[in-house]
């Protein structure tokens, strides 16, 4: 992987204004993969919009690390379900079935 793609958690604890251990918090509950190289931890900075709403859940409404974790697995089964009621219209619409 890139350095270019990796974003340091240290400027992320900085920016934000969080400790280094909600980062490993969340890395213990697989929300977020920690990548390490040269002795200095980062993520993929695609993920850093995920990581701001997770910092935004804990620290503006006051939710832990495990509420933050069962938050995002519903949205992504809400995601999930959204895609499948999308294919099922999209098979019922080639039926002929009006929606």
């Amino acid at each position: 992987m890139n350095r270019n793609e990796l974003v340091a958690l240290k400027m992320l604890c900085t920016h934000y204004e969080v400790d280094m251990s909600f980062f490993s918090r969340l890395h213990e509950l697989d929300l977020i993969e920690i990548h390490t190289r040269e002795q200095v931890d980062y993520v993929h900075r695609d993920k850093v919009g995920e990581i701001e709403r997770m910092i935004r859940l804990h620290v503006e409404l006051d939710i832990n690390h495990e509420g933050i974790d069962t938050i995002f697995n519903l949205l992504d089964k809400i995601d999930r379900l959204e895609s499948e009621v999308i294919s099922m219209k999209n098979k019922l619409r080639r039926y002929g079935a009006d929606l």
